[in-house]
This record gives structure tokens, sequence and C-alpha cells, in this order.
């Protein structure tokens, strides 16, 4: 089938929601792994805030898709750290690997990091003058998984995540991001 997929973590009734939502052009699976659907709904969103930097520095494709990859690399770290049972697999469903790359190339979060880096304006300022009430959730996850690292003295193991905190938060500049690629 082509077209949209959608997932969610497999609950009771969930082959019937499956049923129930999936046609010719919209695919649903149920994905029992519910820690990992849940968290890389979360985590894509810090990794799109480093690809919406890159853009704004103009840096291109290649530059991009470095930063993606790291991301989802510190989203497979972090999901099995955070969860035990985490399965490889479900980072190749629909809400791991696509979803990351949609959010990474038209998301808000991109997007207004972007316009950060491009402006000089606050994430707070563009947050409002750009989303119509909407939240960027990519420096608050930044904020709360850096803490989260930092608790169990592993931060330095999660370049990309800790540099997308610091420019967030601690004022870094945006090319402070192009460190982490040196880790890779």
């Amino acid at each position: 089938s082509s077209g949209i997929n959608a997932e969610w973590p497999l609950r009771p009734g969930g082959p019937v929601f499956q049923k129930l939502f999936t046609t010719d052009y919209f695919k649903t699976t149920a994905v029992k792994d519910k820690d990992t659907v849940e968290l890389c709904g979360a985590l894509k969103n810090i990794v799109a805030v480093a690809a919406g930097f890159v853009d704004g520095m103009g840096l291109g494709g290649n530059t991009k898709a470095a930063i993606i990859r790291l991301g989802m690399k510190e989203m497979v770290q972090f999901s099995k750290m955070f969860s035990p049972t985490s399965q490889q697999l479900t980072f190749f469903e629909s809400c791991g690997v696509a979803d990351l790359i949609t959010t990474c190339y038209g998301g808000r979060n991109r997007k207004v990091s972007e316009a950060f880096v491009k402006t000089g304006k606050t994430l707070d300022v563009l947050e409002a003058e750009m989303l119509g009430g909407q939240k960027l959730q990519g420096p608050m996850t930044a904020k709360e998984v850096y803490h989260v690292l930092k608790a169990k003295g592993v931060e330095g193991s999660y370049p990309l995540f800790r540099s997308v905190y610091e420019i967030c938060y601690e004022g870094m500049p945006p090319k402070h991001l192009l460190d982490t690629l040196s880790t890779i």
C-alpha cells in the first residue's frame, strides 16, 4: 500500500483501531514496543531543532543528513538506557525513522530553529510569532533529557542532545552544533 503510515502503542483493542483506520492510502500498525514509540515521538523533536540550526546556517544536505544520523543513533541509545526492552526494529517503523525525517525537513521545531539562527530572536519570541499558539517541543525535551543524562553522568555520550540543550539554554552559538560531528 502507498500513502501515509501511522503507529500507536499496542493496547487492548489495538487491532480493532488498526482495522478501522487503515485504508488504501493510510496504513496503520499497532506496535508492541510502547515505550520506544513514545520516546521516538519526543526525541525526534530534539533532532529537528538541530536540523533547523543546520538549515539556518546554510550548511546543506550532507551536514543535515549527518546530524539526522547522529540524532537517530542517540535516540536508539537513549531508548535502550531508558527502556531496556526497547526493540531496534521499532525505529524502522513510521514512528521512528520516517517521523524523524519528516520532522527534520518540515516540522515546526525545524522551522523555528532555522529562524533562530537567521534572525537572532529568542525561541520564545519566534514561537509566539510563528506558531499561532502551538508550542515547541524540541527545546523543552532537550532540557528534560539533558537533566536525565546529567543525573546519570552520561551527557558526554550524547553530544547532539547536549549541544541542542546548550544552544537553547546556555547561550552557546548554533555553530557549536558542528562540534558534535567530530564524534561520529
